[in-house]
């Protein structure tokens, strides 16, 4: 029995043993991991954003694009200011709405501040040691804690009743004959698809700071390709993601959306005038997240018309009214990156032939 209780305690020593041994190397090999990631991590952010917005293959762009001059942004409309402390000014319905509700709670939250400040001043001066000597012994007043628990309650209701509205509002389906635009979230850079237009996608990335700068636009908010729908119709906006979770917004359209892989997220989306509007993904969703901006150029619906046919897309009802690409006007969309390693590299977008 002893010898048996010997073996067994040296079963355990060998156990625990090889159980630290495994415990050890696991461990390096999860640093060595770690480092290897973050080196990685690290070598991607270094990419020079040039890198991400070259053209795959200059051959490859239609005739014409070289004429393209994309809409020229307006200082200050669609994009924020220098020294800004309010929202950016609105250019959707609904912007208006949640814009008006804000400036409503502004002028709440300025009352009730206005409202307390004076009470503190009435106790500070009214029930201080000088002026009040011998001090109240009052413990309970139903009247006022009656007034401060129905008011409270009042004013949130008030509040509750605009908000339900903005967020019913803004939540409301598109109607059928809105044109569908959807937008892919990559590791990183956007990708926009067209699928009432034939469902030809293009690809938008960041463009340089020198590339920004003689296009007139702000950098980091700059991109070669922009997403461009018609002003002042129903988009039925769609969102999704083909890696991780991003979120397409823009403040000066009040928008927001997050693509989620594997669903398809929708909202109503309209632009109320002709223009250029800049944001963001606003999920952090990995390295390069920073360098993911998103510009909308919302084009008169003749023109809008004009850039589908020149993209290869299809117009519902074009061959009958005669309405033909203007190559010279409107080009193909550059193809991404193909630059090794680059952000967004891959195949060129391909249009559909009729």
């Amino acid at each position: 029995m002893k010898i048996l209780g010997s073996l067994n305690g040296f079963h355990r020593i060998v156990a625990s043993l090889a159980m630290a041994a495994m415990l050890a190397f696991g461990a390096q090999g999860a640093m060595a991991q770690d480092a290897a990631e973050a080196t990685a991590i690290e070598q991607l952010e270094q990419i020079d954003p040039a890198e991400a917005a070259d053209v795959a293959d200059p051959d490859a762009v239609a005739a014409g694009s070289g004429a393209y001059t994309p809409m020229q942004p307006t200082e200050g409309k669609g994009m924020p200011v220098a020294g800004g402390i309010d929202v950016q000014q609105q250019f959707s319905p609904i912007g208006h709405q949640a814009n008006s509700l804000h400036i409503g709670l502004v002028w709440v939250m300025v009352l009730i501040s206005l409202f307390v400040l004076a009470l503190f001043v009435y106790v500070i001066l009214r029930f201080n040691k000088r002026a009040n000597p011998v001090p109240s012994k009052t413990s309970h007043n139903t009247m006022i804690e009656v007034i401060w628990t129905v008011v409270p309650a009042l004013i949130l209701l008030g509040i509750a009743v605009p908000s339900i509205g903005l967020l019913s509002a803004q939540y409301k389906s598109p109607p059928k004959d809105a044109i569908t635009v959807k937008a892919i979230g990559y590791q990183w850079y956007w990708g926009y698809a067209y699928p009432d237009n034939g469902d030809f996608e293009i690809v938008s990335n960041m463009l340089t700071k020198e590339e920004a700068e003689a296009r007139g636009e702000p950098h980091q908010l700059a991109v070669d390709n922009r997403m461009v729908v018609p002003a002042g119709v129903p988009i039925r906006f769609q969102t999704t993601a083909a890696d991780v979770i991003h979120s397409f917004a823009v403040p000066s359209l009040w928008f927001k959306l997050d693509a989620v892989p594997g669903r398809l997220n929708e909202k109503l989306l309209m632009i109320e005038e002709p223009g250029v509007y800049y944001g963001q993904c606003s999920e952090l969703c990995g390295a390069r997240h920073g360098y993911m901006p998103i510009a909308i150029e919302a084009l008169p619906m003749d023109q809008y018309n004009a850039w589908v046919l020149a993209q290869g897309g299809t117009i519902a009802g074009a061959d009958e009214v005669g309405m033909e690409a203007d190559p010279s006007a409107v080009p193909l969309q550059d193809p991404e990156s193909a630059a090794p390693g680059a952000a967004g590299a891959g195949a060129p977008p391909v249009a559909p032939t009729a």
